[in-house]
């Protein structure tokens, strides 16, 4: 299990290695008691979004995507 706090701040890549940004915030859906996580919110427009500056649509990555975790990195497929 992880918090949201060891997610926050990490870096985002691709398996191929192309840098997404680093993770700023997280979508979720709320069920019941449980939060699902639906995606990552990556990028300088991720990071504004969670600051309450909505400048343009922040990049989002779906949680579906995210092959591994390790180190300061999360590791998510190639588009």
């Amino acid at each position: 299990m992880r918090t949201y706090s060891s997610l926050i701040g990490r870096k985002v890549e691709t398996e191929s290695g192309l840098a997404l940004g680093r993770c700023h915030d997280l979508r979720g859906e709320l069920s019941g008691s449980h939060l699902d996580v639906l995606a990552l919110c990556v990028g300088r427009a991720g990071r504004l979004d969670r600051l309450g500056i909505r400048t343009r649509a922040h990049d989002e990555v779906a949680w579906s995507s995210v092959v591994r975790i390790e180190g300061d990195r999360i590791v998510v497929r190639d588009p």
